[in-house]
């Protein structure tokens, strides 16, 4: 399976996002990946609607949307039609799992379930077949620079079984602490996408640095 990087916006320059949606569109990369965080579910506060509706007249390339935010389910229609490709919703945030993926299907979109670092994939076997894309955290969610979580490694490994177990066809996505020292084995254990913030955006060649986490394999 193609490995798919998902450069994080939350890593950008806020001040000048148009130039940085630039460089996604003309790298390798796959996906915009955008954390939208409400200070409730996480400590942080990140894009709004009006930016997302900025950031999406100006990427090329499908928008990956990870909602941080309680009752994530009230703004499914709102991103839909701020023109999300996938929409992911955390775990621990959705009371009415099943409900929140269907409803985000109706609405044109691949369906995403987060899980933070603490969750166990074993949670999401009953329903892998609904996911299109799971998302492991694997640093705590909210601020963009932390250190990657060793654990996740094994978590890959138990979510891709479960995976070919149940015969679903769901992409493992690992978000936070990517970079060329991880990937490899991150793609080994089971992952094809790679979200990838400050290692992307911090470093002095940024579409380099994509084209190298692309041709890891």
């Amino acid at each position: 399976m193609e490995t798919i990087i998902a450069p994080s916006l939350l890593a950008a320059d806020f001040g000048n996002l148009e130039y940085d949606c630039k460089m996604v569109n003309t790298s390798v990369a796959d996906w915009f990946h955008i954390d939208v965080m409400d200070g409730v579910f996480v400590p942080n506060i990140s894009f709004g609607m009006p930016v997302i509706k900025s950031i999406a007249t100006h990427a090329e390339k499908p928008l990956d949307v990870h909602l941080m935010i309680v009752q994530p389910e009230r703004f499914i229609e709102t991103f839909a039609e701020l023109g999300s490709d996938i929409l992911t919703v955390h775990f621990e945030a959705s009371t009415h799992l099943h409900r929140t993926l269907q409803s985000i299907k109706s609405n044109g979109m691949k369906a995403g379930v987060a899980l933070n670092p603490h969750t166990s994939v074993d949670l999401l076997e009953p329903i892998i077949n609904e996911i299109d894309l799971v998302c492991l955290m694997s640093v705590n969610p909210g601020f963009g620079g932390q250190s990657f979580i060793e654990n996740t490694f094994e978590k890959v490994k138990k979510l891709s079984a479960i995976i070919k177990k149940t015969g679903a066809s769901t992409q493992i996505e690992i978000d936070g602490g990517v970079t060329n020292q991880n990937a490899k084995k991150l793609i080994e254990c089971g992952a094809n996408v790679l979200v990838a913030g400050s290692f992307v955006f911090s470093s002095e060649d940024p579409k380099n640095t994509i084209l190298e986490l692309k041709n890891i394999n």
